[in-house]
Formats: C-alpha cells, sequence, structure tokens
C-alpha cells in the first residue's frame, strides 16, 4: 500500500460519511474516527458531549491512481453543508463541525484552494466554513461503529438520513462509484 494516500474528513455523522465514501473506486479503506481535540483515547459518548473538541470524522485511505484528492473534495462538500457552524441536519455540536484534516502540504493548498475557488463563485452568497487543519492525531472509533450503515440498513435513521444522501451521491458521482 506504498502507493495509497490518506485523506481525512468531518463532515457531520460518520455514519453518513463513511457510506458513501465507501462506494467510491480507488477507496482502499475507511475508518471512522475522532479527530482535533484535547482528549487522549476519546470515547464516542464523550465526544457527544462536545466538551473534547473532537469532530467526528472518517480516515479515507485512497489510490491516488484511480480516485484524486480533488475528487474526494468534490463529494465531499456535495454530501454535507460546509455553509453551516457546528452542525449537519439535526446534528447540532462541535463535533459534527466540517472540517479537512490534511496530511500533506499538497492536500492543504488543494483543499484552501477548492474552498477559495468555491466561495469566489458561489451565487448564493453562503460561504463555505470549512475549517482546514492539519492532522495531528487520528482516534480510531468503537468497532460499533465501523460499516454502521451496511448493518443496520433497517434502522430508522438509515433509511430517513443515510439512504436519500446516498441516492444523491448515487445520482452526482456515477464516474467516481466503484
Amino acid at each position: 500500500m506504498a502507493d495509497t494516500q490518506i485523506a481525512v474528513f468531518g463532515g457531520g455523522c460518520f455514519w453518513c460519511t463513511e457510506a458513501f465514501f465507501k462506494m467510491l473506486r480507488g477507496v482502499v479503506s475507511i475508518a471512522p474516527g475522532y479527530a482535533g481535540g484535547t482528549t487522549q483515547n476519546p470515547t464516542y459518548e464523550e465526544v457527544c458531549t462536545g466538551e473534547t473538541g473532537h469532530v467526528e470524522v472518517i480516515q479515507i485511505i485512497f489510490d491516488p491512481a484511480q480516485i484524486t484528492f480533488e475528487n474526494l473534495l468534490d463529494v465531499f462538500f456535495a454530501t454535507h453543508d460546509p455553509t453551516t457552524i457546528n452542525r449537519q441536519g439535526n446534528d447540532v455540536g462541535t463535533q459534527y463541525r466540517s472540517i479537512i484534516f490534511y496530511t500533506s502540504p499538497a492536500q492543504q493548498v488543494a483543499a484552501e484552494k477548492y474552498i477559495a475557488d468555491a466561495n469566489a463563485s458561489s451565487a448564493a452568497g453562503r460561504s463555505i466554513i470549512t475549517a482546514v487543519e492539519p492532522l495531528t492525531k487520528f482516534w480510531e472509533a468503537e468497532n460499533y461503529h465501523h460499516d454502521y450503515f451496511a448493518r443496520n440498513k433497517d434502522k430508522p435513521y438509515c433509511q430517513v438520513v443515510i439512504n436519500p444522501k446516498l441516492q444523491k451521491a448515487k445520482e452526482n458521482f456515477g464516474k467516481l462509484l466503484r
């Protein structure tokens, strides 16, 4: 896996983000987790309080020969609301803030350029507030969060929240799907 790269995104509940990034060609693996805070070895319950400083994130290992970081940015920005502070739908709190944790200088440049270009061309007048910060530590989430959608498709949250987002992603990103 020497030719892979790592991207880390926070765009709301990691159950949702994990589900649609798993559909993409070139994504080798995804792990839900926490980043950006001060608490060591955080738990889901601690992160949910909003007091740890951590964000629910996904760590994506991808093959840049099959999918670019810029492709991942396209999907990231299209599958959550990057214009709201500390909120994605009914999920409210700092743990749901929109953020990109870059793992290389090239990712930092690409993310900052993407945001600047999107804000310059925004006809709606709503600016992207997504933070761009270096990844200092990724804490993997508890096992029951991994593949949550795949294991719980019939649960109401999956049917009402995740399924519509997956359908939208399939419609908009067909060329990037497996």
